[in-house]
């Protein structure tokens, strides 16, 4: 008999997981799953590239020469490796593997071989912030006009398109790739929008750490709160910060063709739109061309020649210490965004009836995992908040448990999630961010 309802209550148990596992997989999916899908999967009859080869979720939606040493030899990323109609004027692969520059053709492709800029990829966190209308237009890519037409969100997408998921040079429509829909380009704007903050910060925080609180009061005293108010990116607007007059940049010599980048607007302007601050300590590498490779030496370049000498100048008169105080800040910032969304990623992970998910790019416990990370990574590159990083380990350790976990991934979620709770009070005041 007990025999007989010990198998009943394992039958109704799997009756009961089927059926919401069928219920979850029969619900309509909402714009931005729709625009996920799309971003992450759809190549729009292209070279075999989606939106997520140069903006992978597990790296903060950018990639640099540390993410891409990790991708195989076949990776679209590489189709100018291994795709003979792309193996000229496409990429330049060592550029790409070594600095993580990716080939614009920002001016138009009327001048393939000598007509072009190699950029950075700009993460696409905080868009809701970042991706607004202002005075002088919508704002997108570094130098603002990475997407044709009005430069929306939605022109961003039609634009890389084009660009980065052409089977030939010709990039005829039809042919070569298609365009996005209205429906998909409506998704893919809910999808990214969705991503990272929803608000700008509302600074002063009340930060615990000297260092963080000397480089908030030095920060926001400062010309660097005038362009990246509240660390964000301020009205989003352009600036010319004479990052190009950088000299002993590391990709100028290697003997490969970098023709200047002029900026904004064809003929270009020499401006480059402003970044937001908070999410930049785990970006990396800084500006534009990628030329500077951390985040302490990136704030450092504003109290240097090239932007005194800049339009944007005079230089910001800081020492050694107020540089690597700024950098704490910004750094606790970061740390304390990663700490959200890994919160807000183990919240989801909120029933019994879980699925395993095996898409790197979706997988909230992979994701929480990552963020984690992240946030361990940008306090021990400065020897920033002990403690806190204490907690993230336990934190860490406890959603490696999760990953390979069936049945008590729920419980290790919520364990891992009052954890992070506990680093998030050792770096700054409860109700503070």
């Amino acid at each position: 008999m007990k025999r007989f309802m010990l198998i009943s209550c394992v039958l109704c148990l799997c009756l009961i997981v089927v059926t919401n596992v069928s219920s979850n997989f029969n619900k309509p999916l909402s714009l931005v799953e729709k625009g996920r899908k799309i971003f992450f999967n759809e190549t729009f009859n292209g070279n075999g590239r989606t939106c997520g080869t140069c903006h992978p979720a597990e790296n903060n939606f950018t990639i640099d020469p540390a993410f891409i040493a990790t991708l195989p030899p076949n990776d679209p990323l590489f189709v100018a490796e291994f795709v003979p109609a792309l193996m000229q004027n496409f990429e330049n692969p060592t550029l790409m593997r070594e600095f993580g520059l990716i080939l614009e053709n920002v001016d138009g492709f009327d001048d393939l071989a000598n007509k072009f800029v190699m950029r950075g990829v700009p993460q696409t966190l905080s868009l809701r912030t970042t991706s607004v209308s202002t005075q002088e237009g919508n704002r997108l890519g570094w130098s603002g006009d990475g997407a044709p037409n009005d430069g929306s969100l939605r022109s961003f997408a039609i634009g890389a398109v084009r660009q980065h998921f052409t089977k030939t040079l010709a990039r005829v429509e039809g042919v070569d790739f298609r365009l996005p829909t209205n429906e998909e380009l409506n998704a893919l704007e809910a999808f990214q929008l969705s991503l990272g903050r929803q608000a700008n910060l509302v600074l002063p925080l009340p930060l615990k750490g000297i260092e963080a609180q000397l480089g908030q009061d030095f920060f926001l005293n400062s010309k660097c709160n005038n362009c990246h108010t509240n660390a964000g990116a301020g009205d989003n607007r352009n600036f010319n910060t004479g990052v190009e007059n950088l000299l002993d940049k590391s990709q100028d010599e290697t003997g490969e063709l970098i023709p200047p980048d002029d900026g904004f607007g064809t003929p270009g302007d020499g401006e480059f739109n402003t970044p937001p601050l908070v999410e930049a300590a785990d970006t990396g590498p800084f500006f534009h061309d990628n030329s500077i490779g951390t985040l302490e030496a990136a704030i450092a370049f504003f109290a240097g020649p090239a932007f005194d000498g800049s339009p944007s100048g005079p230089a910001i008169s800081m020492d050694g210490t107020q540089v690597a105080n700024v950098a704490a800040f910004l750094r606790v910032l970061n740390s304390l965004e990663n700490i959200q969304q890994s919160i807000d990623y183990l919240s989801q992970v909120s029933s019994v009836v879980h699925k395993p998910v095996f898409n790197r790019n979706i997988d909230p416990i992979l994701l929480a995992k990552n963020e984690t990370k992240d946030a361990i990574k940008v306090l021990v590159c400065a020897n920033l908040h002990f403690v806190a990083v204490k907690y993230l380990n336990k934190a860490l350790a406890l959603i490696k448990n999760a990953e390979n976990s069936r049945f008590f991934q729920v419980k290790l979620a919520r364990e891992a999630i009052k954890q992070l709770e506990n680093a998030r009070f050792e770096l700054v005041e409860p109700n503070g961010a």
